[in-house]
């Protein structure tokens, strides 16, 4: 993999339905020879696949205007087993991500959810689902990019 490789892997992770002819414009090739990096790159394993991002999943979903960012404190009900938390929202799409802290709460989520009805939603999953005993939300109200 070369200089020309990454610059193509950076334009597709930012848009992966861009042209062959606009990404060989961009990285300085034809249309063609954009077109067999790619491929090459998806032979090798490089390149897995494409899917589409939806708005509440994307991390930035704030800066579309369609999310709300929160910081969650979680409390564990003394009963509850902490890996068994951390599985179950590991696989949360609104879970951008989960730290074991020290203090009075367990777990620190940073999560992107669509509105105040996607995070109350989420916030009643974790006390009937996932073993919280007690959170504390706190809405980012700006965030630097």
């Amino acid at each position: 993999m070369d200089d020309i490789d990454s610059k193509i892997l950076g334009l597709l992770r930012e848009n992966g339905r861009i042209t062959f002819g606009a990404l060989g414009s961009m990285v300085g090739l034809s249309t063609n020879a954009a077109a067999a990096r790619v491929r090459k790159l998806e032979r090798s394993g490089v390149i897995l696949g494409y899917r589409a991002v939806i708005a509440d999943d994307a991390p930035d979903a704030r800066l579309h205007g369609v999310g709300l960012e929160a910081f969650i404190d979680v409390r564990l009900r003394p009963d509850s087993d902490s890996d068994a938390f951390l599985a179950f929202v590991e696989d949360l799409s609104p879970v951008r991500d989960a730290v074991h802290v020290t203090g009075p709460y367990d777990y620190l989520l940073h999560v992107v959810v669509g509105d105040t009805e996607h995070l109350d939603a989420l916030l009643r999953r974790l006390k009937t689902e996932a073993g919280a005993a007690q959170t504390q939300t706190r809405l980012a109200l700006r965030v630097p990019r």
